[in-house]
């Protein structure tokens, strides 16, 4: 693979020369600004080897670096190991921005290439900003996957229309609402390329990328007569009659441009810069009107229907990891059999999939022991797969895509006997996670301003966690949702209920273990006083943490009765779906009161 890589940034290096490009920047994205994308856009994997779902590739005449985040720093050394790629670790302080280091590298009048199919206008506005005073241009016509010789089709799944039964609202609506959003910032069309907004606003769903229910596409939301852009083998002659009947034409994916080109000039399309292609918005011209997404916030906040299926789908992610860890229990007992990573990722498959309601996960499992707990965003393959041995700590991070609701749940357990400053480790990640899910605050929130709450016990012992605390989470839809997280960075959106994100501090030693305890919450209103609407989070997530890791002398006596608290709501929602005599006993046993 490394003589390939190499190969391949000769290739690439060659065509730059061609047309006249000294630099160019190659993002992990699709022409919708997925995180997750389908195999023929993996174009920064292609050429740097790095399969991680963040981080852009930079290539000059003389350099190859990769920019990525904390949660890859360990995988990305790995991968890159024995490329020319250096590892640029975004995020530090000592690290520059990839516009900084251009700045530094290149010269007044060079050229940075990039791919305005995939890069958005705010990134390319951004990119051209900082270039330009030093005299760098930024052309958005050079596309590095000319010379991909061997490059995936697009996706060719087919469609399926997700039943309202499930959505609680149909796409005719929604339509309805994305124009009065429109007019609202003086539009009369909307332009939407976001795959999951436009899942979401046609009750359509397909298995297009991996992990996330999307159809490839794009949607011209306009008065009367819509138009979903979209490869027509991927329509059925059900979804076609369903379309119709919602206002929905379809055209080839490959018009868009075309189509957008063709608009009259008086027109005027709402488009939300951060979410669409440069290629897109300049070809709309002055028909382009930027504004926030008219979907984001209507997708985020979840509706009664939409959060009674979410219930209903932890209620059976629950059953499923008890028998799950059960059997992972059992065999990594003091007679195991040498249980491995991959082993834990295919019991955690096999009982999901038990489901009927159950269509994929929803992403990649993490089962990391020891060290490789550390790493992240791990996942283990077939060269790294660690046999799960006595006496280390156990992460597992893993969720599913149900019809009624996406799951995303991280445990650590001990495997055999943990030290004390695994408890110690796991009980400070505990305290951050119990004052964040029990944390009331004023209507008008933002996560940015919880987030401290997740990281305080950590940071009074002088530790840390780099990434962030929490993302929101789709409804049958990608498990990474916004506009609204949790996190160290300022994020502008509020809190609002409805909103489901993830609860997830943690703590990584690197060589030694990692820790990282999630639930998925939900936020609904406290109470209202004279200062205000209050709101608070309501646990939705169904599963015990492992009890024989709480350090008590150095919890409150409040923390102790959230934990007995969570586990009485676990086990009495569990409990009448468990199927024998074993498996109430596993229950009981894991949710037993914890004391001092």
């Amino acid at each position: 693979m490394k003589k390939e890589i190499a190969d391949r940034l000769v290739a690439l290096r060659k065509l730059m020369s061609e047309r006249g490009v000294q630099a160019t920047v190659i993002p992990q994205t699709d022409p919708h600004q997925s995180e997750y994308i389908a195999a023929h856009w993996q174009v920064r994997r292609h050429f740097s080897g790095f399969t991680g779902s963040a981080g852009s590739l930079v290539v000059t005449a003389e350099h190859a670096l990769l920019w990525t985040d904390s949660r890859y720093f360990l995988q990305a050394a790995d991968q890159l190991n024995g490329t020319e790629i250096q590892l640029m670790k975004d995020g530090l302080a000592d690290t520059p921005s990839i516009e900084d280091w251009l700045c530094r590298t290149l010269n007044s009048g060079d050229t940075v290439g990039i791919d305005g199919m995939v890069y958005s206008a705010n990134a390319t506005a951004q990119l051209r900003k900082e270039l330009a005073k030093d005299g760098i241009k930024v052309s958005s016509s050079f596309d590095p996957a000319d010379i991909w010789n061997d490059r995936p089709a697009l996706p060719q799944c087919e469609a399926f229309v997700h039943d309202i039964k499930y959505t609680g609202k149909s796409a005719s609506d929604k339509l309805s609402g994305i124009l009065d959003q429109a007019h609202k910032s003086h539009a009369s069309a909307a332009f939407i390329s976001a795959l999951d907004e436009i899942a979401w606003t046609l009750n359509l769903r397909s298995n297009d990328v991996p992990y996330n229910p999307v159809l490839t596409s794009f949607l011209y939301v306009a008065p009367g007569k819509s138009t979903l852009f979209v490869d027509p083998a991927k329509i059925t002659a059900e979804v076609s009659e369903y379309l119709k009947s919602q206002g929905v034409e379809t055209a080839p994916y490959s018009a868009v441009l075309n189509f957008i080109a063709a608009l009259p000039a008086d027109s005027a399309v709402l488009v939300e810069p951060a979410r669409n292609a440069v290629a897109i918005v300049e070809t709309l011209g002055d028909r382009a009107v930027a504004g926030p997404s008219p979907v984001a916030i209507a997708k985020a906040c979840k509706n009664e229907v939409q959060l009674d299926g979410i219930r209903q789908a932890m209620e059976r992610d629950g059953v499923a990891l008890l028998r799950a860890f059960m059997e992972i229990e059992q065999r990594t007992g003091n007679n195991g059999e040498g249980l491995t990573e991959l082993d834990v990722c295919e019991i955690l498959r096999r009982y999901r999939s038990q489901s009927p309601a159950f269509f994929d996960e929803s992403f990649g499992t993490i089962a990391g022991y020891g060290p490789h707990g550390a790493i992240v965003h791990y996942e283990p393959t077939a060269e790294s797969n660690a046999t799960i041995l006595r006496d280390n700590l156990l992460l597992v991070d893993s969720g599913a895509q149900y019809l009624d609701g996406t799951t995303d749940i991280t445990r650590t357990i001990a495997v055999g006997t943990a030290s004390a400053q695994q408890k110690r480790d796991f009980t400070l990640v505990m305290k951050g996670h119990i004052a964040l899910g029990t944390a009331i605050f004023p209507e008008g929130t933002t996560g940015h301003q919880l987030d401290v709450l997740a990281r305080h016990a950590l940071w009074n012992n002088g530790l840390n966690y780099l990434h962030g605390t929490g993302h929101g989470v789709g409804h049958f839809l990608n498990v990474h949702e916004g506009p609204q997280s949790v996190r160290l960075n300022h994020v502008p959106t509020p809190l609002m209920p409805g909103m489901i994100i993830s609860n997830e501090p943690g703590l990584y030693r690197t060589d030694m273990h990692g820790i990282r305890c999630e639930n998925l919450v939900q936020t609904i209103p406290a109470f209202e006083t004279e200062f205000g609407r209050f709101l608070k989070f309501e646990t939705l997530t169904l599963f015990p943490f492992d009890l024989s890791l709480f350090d008590t002398d150095i919890m409150t006596d409040l923390e102790i009765e959230w934990v007995n608290n969570y586990h009485n709501t676990v086990r009495q929602r569990l409990m009448p779906l468990l199927a024998n005599d074993d498996e109430r006993k596993w229950l009981m046993a894991h949710t037993n009161t914890l004391s001092r």
